[in-house]
């Protein structure tokens, strides 16, 4: 009998609590099934810096050498440079072992395959959960072979080159890493740049010492708000405890919705890239879809979450893609996600202004109106969709991600079930502070059990 449980498979990766749900017998059997799956010859392992990451990546590392496989051990990573690495060096695929933003007693697997293609339930995600549960050890007697290998050098070249920042004025910038390998990465990245850093949680510590490491969430920004108006920064930068997502403060201490850094950073990577298509998420749209226009480029909105977001933008040739969840994918970084790229180009842009960042977001902080994200735990949560899908039957309704209803360009809003919780999630937007209130209140008091 197994002692680990099939549900911790979801949408797009692999992902519970450690030992309970997620132990070295899940790791080992989903190794072996990956094998069986993607018969590789070489791939490319690491792990992010949770305390139960080393046991879980030992179960790893033994899963895919039994099964004659070689791995190519890259150490303690950010998930971004799984990506890199996997894509960069031509090997046949890898995983990370990564409890992504989730508390510290959560663990879990990202895998791709050749090219950093993403694995997610409609991708074998679902046939590796099938070989995995019932999987029959494969011993090969030519056992696979270990190579370490330190990809840093030649991960940070990578990204430096989306930005130009030889002569780059002086910032004083607030970075909050929350635990994770964000600091280390992005001091070597900056060492040579006029870069004063106010450095909180840049240690990784596994243990995630002041609660979940997620940005994302309004409770874990006072940190980083209240150090950004001591210090006079010029703004502040956050990244979750995988580094793959970073997060954007103004001057003024002002949360920046990765709505609106998506529609920043598309006007201006199409500066230089006029006509590209840039990809979104459905939860908030027009900043978006208004700006890339605006720019002479080709919105296109594809469903939300990280493989799914791939998959569209390697089959449109997209240039660049943003989340509201704040993942930002490039074209030319192998289409996947990273974490410091959007923070190279913002130095950039900065640097080309006078202006405060506060000022330069502006136009587009001043006319779309957002919620923010609001989470519910409802039981059903396809019959609570329907009730309001019948509610709001009289706007104009698209279901590429969960339900989207507009209203004549005055309200819109997107309700759909979470990927990575069990959760409905829902986000407005309006032309009005006041439309906005309104109709939160009113689909809140809808929605809440």
């Amino acid at each position: 009998m197994k002692t680990w449980r099939p549900e911790i498979f979801h949408a797009l990766d692999i992902r519970g609590i450690y030992p309970s749900e997620i132990n070295e017998e899940a790791v080992y059997d989903i190794a072996q099934a990956y094998v069986r799956f993607v018969k590789p010859q070489k791939v490319v392992l690491g792990r992010d810096v949770r305390w139960h990451g080393a046991a879980l990546f030992k179960a790893a590392l033994k899963g895919f050498i039994e099964a004659g496989v070689s791995v190519v051990d890259i150490g303690i990573i950010s998930t971004d440079m799984l990506y890199f690495a996997v894509a960069f060096y031509g090997f046949d695929g890898g995983l990370t072992i990564s409890g992504s933003h989730n508390p510290a007693e959560y663990n879990g697997i990202k895998m791709v395959r050749k090219k950093s293609v993403a694995i997610s339930s409609d991708s074998g995600l679902l046939e590796i959960k099938k070989l995995a549960f019932r999987n029959k050890p494969t011993l090969k007697v030519l056992k696979g072979k270990v190579f370490k290998k330190n990809i840093l050098v030649d991960y940070l070249k990578h990204i430096q080159k989306f930005a130009d920042l030889k002569k780059s004025r002086p910032f004083t910038v607030v970075g909050n890493a929350n635990f994770g390998l964000a600091g280390l990465v992005v001091e070597k990245l900056t060492k040579d740049l006029p870069i004063e850093w106010i450095k909180l949680n840049f240690k990784p510590d596994g243990t995630f010492p002041k609660g979940r490491p997620d940005p994302l969430r309004p409770e874990n920004r006072a940190e980083t708000i209240k150090t950004i108006l001591k210090n006079k920064a010029d703004f502040g930068v956050a990244w979750d405890a995988d580094a793959d997502r970073c997060f954007f403060f103004d001057e003024k201490g002002n949360f920046i919705e990765g709505y609106f850094i998506t529609a920043f950073l598309s006007q201006e990577l199409l500066k230089e890239n006029p006509g590209a298509k840039i990809i979104s998420d459905p939860r908030l749209t027009w900043a978006v879809l208004d700006t890339v226009k605006a720019s002479k480029g080709a919105p296109i909105i594809a469903k939300t979450g990280h493989t799914f977001i791939k998959e569209r933008m390697r089959k449109e040739k997209a240039l660049f893609a943003g989340e509201m969840s704040a993942h930002y994918y490039f074209k030319d970084n192998f289409y996947a996600e990273n974490g410091m790229i959007p923070f190279l180009l913002m130095l950039k842009i900065l640097n080309k202004s006078d202006e405060k960042l506060s000022s330069i977001l502006s136009p587009l902080t001043s006319k779309y109106f957002v919620s923010g994200e609001i989470n519910f735990e409802v039981g059903n949560k396809k019959a609570m969709i329907n009730k309001i899908k019948k509610k709001y039957q009289n706007g104009r309704q698209d279901l590429i991600d969960g339900l989207s209803v507009e209203f004549d360009r005055q309200w819109r809003f997107n309700l759909r079930a979470s990927n990575t919780e069990p959760l409905l999630r829902l986000n407005l937007e309006a032309d009005s502070p006041e439309l906005l209130k309104q109709k939160t209140e009113e689909l809140v008091k809808l929605i809440s059990p």
